[in-house]
């Protein structure tokens, strides 16, 4: 009996028990599909936190007022008013290593054009800033130096800001209010889209810093001339974490913190949050992969005790194609080519389903959709192989049956 041969017989006697064989393909089907389906959600949400912090800047610190005491009460991170201008400074002339420092404030406002009103985030902010964060004006212009040292009353607008306030109209040169303080936009802002807290970066308004502070966000910050945040941009090449390190020195020492006392301050790496969250997508990727492994292996147990079953319900037949001159090689390879098949046949549908899992949660989440080829090959071999070794058993027990005691079992 030929390959083709032991092809056909196989795939007759999979339609002749077709319900047997679909429920006998369940566990591949499974383990196949989960593989598919995981390795590409994890890909996908890898891409997506990554095109997140991408978005951020690269090689970006963003430094916060850290945890500190005041009046008895302890102050959380990002509430006390521990930063300042001079900081950004500081930082940007005395740490070779920080191409740009962005101080930064920030509050709640409600915009104003026309008859149209839209609540968003007032950012104040200088030229370092649009730097640091790689963020390009698509339609307009920056703020000039002399509209950032004067505070100029001026605006550059998010694409969400642009399009609840205009409505696809152009939105450059028009007047619009915030707080009751009356501004021109000079810029529309490139999209940026979603942030990793899920916030959207579009939704906001850019104004210069001394404006901002003076005029909208509060006069507390304005007098003592501190910001909410700053983003340090590390320059290309250059170690972050020693980068991190050498600012962590000069701000202590910018703001007298003795030795033995804590930070003032909070620096966080976004490098790190990155390697972070790799490795907790990495983790559920494991987690994930060892289910399916688990549903290939049953999957595997069930092709066993099927082809086990088939072995003895087909005694009979056995023992005539031995009787008219099959060898135990040729029983052995049939056993093995119609175990082999019922897997191959389930990756296929794994395959499929997994593949369709990953578009539907790609689509659902808004993430890039991201199917490794390799792992697809990877997965449809094993089935094979899964189907080689469940039927290597059987089809070992079927070619050692005695060609007499098969027709007498008869």
């Amino acid at each position: 009996m030929n390959l083709l041969d032991s092809l056909q017989s196989s795939a007759e006697a999979i339609r002749a028990h077709a319900l047997r064989s679909v429920l006998t393909m369940l566990g591949i089907v499974i383990g196949v599909a989960a593989v598919i389906a995981m390795v590409a959600v994890g890909n996908g949400a890898r891409e997506r936190v990554n095109a997140q912090i991408r978005s951020l800047g690269a090689n970006l610190i963003i430094v916060i007022p850290g945890n500190v005491t005041f009046g008895g009460a302890r102050m959380g991170t990002g509430n006390a008013q521990t930063l300042s201008d001079g900081d950004a400074q500081a930082l940007r002339a005395e740490v070779p290593a920080v191409e740009a420092a962005a101080p930064i404030v920030r509050g709640g406002v409600q915009i104003v054009a026309g008859g149209v009103n839209w609540a968003t985030t007032a950012y104040g902010v200088e030229a370092d800033y649009f730097l640091a964060r790689e963020w390009q004006v698509e339609t307009g212009r920056e703020f000039t130096e002399e509209e950032t040292q004067r505070g100029g009353q001026v605006a550059l607008i998010g694409q969400t800001v642009a399009r609840e306030l205009f409505a696809g109209g152009n939105p450059i040169g028009a007047q619009i209010r915030v707080k009751n303080v009356p501004f021109e936009i000079v810029g529309v802002m490139a999209k940026k889209g979603q942030s990793m807290m899920g916030s959207d970066q579009d939704d906001v308004i850019l104004l210069p810093l001394n404006t901002a502070r003076q005029r909208v966000v509060g006069t507390s910050r304005a007098k003592n001339r501190t910001v909410n945040q700053i983003l340090a941009k590390v320059r290309e090449g250059e170690d972050i974490s020693a980068a991190e390190e050498e600012m962590k020195r000069l701000l202590r020492q910018r703001h007298r913190v003795q030795d033995a006392q804590g930070d003032d301050f909070s620096i966080r790496n976004l490098a790190e949050i990155q390697a972070t969250r790799e490795q907790s997508a990495k983790t559920m990727a494991t987690l994930l992969m060892a289910v399916a492994a688990v549903s290939l292996v049953v999957g595997g147990i069930g092709i066993m005790n099927i082809m086990l079953v088939s072995v003895t319900e087909r005694t009979r037949e056995i023992g005539l194609r031995m009787a008219i001159g099959a060898r135990p090689m040729d029983v052995m390879g049939q056993f093995l080519i119609e175990a082999t098949l019922i897997a191959l046949i389930g990756g296929l549908i794994g395959i499929t389903i997994g593949v369709g899992i990953a578009v539907g949660v790609a689509m659902v989440a808004d993430w890039p959709l991201v199917i490794d080829p390799m792992i697809v090959v990877a997965a449809f071999v094993f089935s094979g192989l899964v189907g080689i070794v469940s039927g290597f058993y059987p089809a070992f027990r079927a070619a050692r049956l005695d060609p007499v005691e098969a027709l007498r079992a008869a």
